[in-house]
């Protein structure tokens, strides 16, 4: 009998009313759990953008209703599907994070789990790449020519890997781990990032296996 009222306070001693300290503690906890610097600054952002709203005005909880609320907020801002999908991740993210340190219930934060996304209408603007444009554009440089070696290895990274304009200029030959882990992102589906997938990241691949044979030769 003495045991059920201390098991009761064990159940009810994560919050279900999160304040800006628990927020700001559940936020550097999914920053830190981020390798990348470009997936630290949208996270970031978005964290930041949800934070806001949700300290406007008091909140009940930070459960499923506050978070379906915060999305027609987004839609009512006429937001890309694509970007209210992004933010919130980040919201679920923030969730598990506050649930993990115990600043969150768990059924409140499986709860926020099961927000859907928005559905994405239409196709994609922008000029994506066919397998067979992907393979003209890595044949352009000169293979027989040093440069050309190099361009193409560039390039092939780019292919399989999404990599970003930024982060191609800054590979070196001392930033190898850097590019060993942009392989590892191959068809892996990166939360919320662009990449290449089925035929232009086996193209990518393919190409890749290539040069580091005749890098050997």
């Amino acid at each position: 009998m003495k045991q059920k009222p201390s098991s009761r306070r064990r159940r009810n001693s994560n919050k279900s009313i999160l304040r800006l300290p628990d927020l700001e503690h559940a936020k550097a906890a999914v920053l830190n759990s981020l390798n990348s610097l470009d997936a630290k600054r949208g996270y970031r952002h978005a964290i930041d953008g949800f934070v806001d709203w949700y300290c406007s005005e008091p909140r009940l909880a930070f459960n499923r209703t506050v978070v379906l609320r915060y999305r027609s907020h987004l839609e009512s801002r006429q937001l890309p599907p694509g970007t209210i999908n992004l933010r919130l991740g980040a919201v679920r993210r923030l969730a598990h994070e506050a649930a993990d340190c115990g600043l969150l219930s768990a059924d409140l934060a499986a709860g926020i789990r099961r927000v859907k996304g928005v559905k994405k209408l239409g196709i994609r603007l922008g000029n994506w790449l066919t397998a067979e444009q992907g393979n003209a554009l890595w044949q352009a440089p000169d293979r027989e020519r040093l440069k050309g070696k190099r361009d193409r290895a560039l390039l092939a990274l780019l292919l399989a890997c999404g990599l970003r304009r930024h982060e191609a200029v800054a590979l070196t030959l001392g930033s190898s781990p850097a590019a060993r882990r942009a392989l590892g992102h191959c068809g892996s589906g990166w939360q919320g990032r662009p990449h290449s997938n089925g035929s232009r990241s086996r193209l990518g691949e393919s190409r890749t296996r290539r040069l580091a044979r005749r890098s050997r030769n």
